[in-house]
């Protein structure tokens, strides 16, 4: 994992934000067209959301890096390692659709990217094995900067995942002989109080998705 590299990535995005002020300018857009299901605190909420943008996205070589550590110690490697290195490509060596996307705004796309391929995977592994893969629950935040990044962007961002996990992923990869121990290592003690660092991204920065079920019945 080049997580050097995309330490310097993020850094060298917020000195471009620093310069432009583009992630400012568009969040403020977003303020007034956010969709109905987010809730953000009355006081500050341009620079809540900012603050969410920017530790969604420095989250990303975080949470990469710790999975590493996590699969080479629950000696999941082979199974963890090729997840991790698509969602590394997706910041490093991002796909053509996000061609002239600069700076924070930029990597918001790329982070969305790998967040959501997170995911996706632990999707699978929860329906073959019971237990994700990587149990971080990003499924509310992930909805969060869908709303950001507007429709029909997100949703092609969401076909890329969805390509590469089918590329990566299919019902042979669970048929394997190694499945049964790999399951009991997923549920293992250690390999989950690993992860117990990690709380609900948007609810530690108080950014919620609130359904609402009268609006939604209406």
């Amino acid at each position: 994992m080049n997580i050097a590299a995309l330490h310097a990535l993020i850094q060298r995005a917020h000195q471009h934000e620093v310069s432009t002020g583009h992630l400012a300018s568009q969040m403020q857009a977003h303020l007034g067209q956010l969709h109905a299901s987010i809730r953000l605190p009355s006081e500050d909420t341009q620079g809540v959301l900012q603050r969410f943008v920017s530790a969604y996205i420095e989250q990303v070589p975080e949470l990469l890096q710790a999975a590493n550590q996590v699969a080479q110690e629950a000696g999941i490697e082979a199974q963890i390692k090729p997840v991790l290195k698509v969602a590394e490509q997706f910041f490093l060596q991002p796909p053509a659709l996000m061609a002239g996307h600069e700076g924070l705004e930029g990597l918001l796309d790329e982070a969305y990217l790998a967040h959501r391929l997170v995911e996706e995977v632990n999707d699978r592994y929860i329906t073959h094995l019971g237990a994700p893969l990587i149990p971080l629950d990003t499924t509310v935040a992930n909805l969060i900067v869908h709303q950001l990044i507007g429709e029909p962007f997100a949703n092609q961002l969401d076909e890329a995942v969805q390509h590469a996990v089918d590329g990566m992923l299919d019902d042979a990869s669970f048929a394997q002989e190694s499945v049964q121990a790999y399951r009991e290592r997923l549920q293992s003690p250690q390999t989950d109080a690993a992860w117990q660092r990690w709380p609900c991204l948007s609810r530690q920065l108080g950014v919620e998705l609130q359904l609402d079920e009268t609006r939604a019945a209406g």
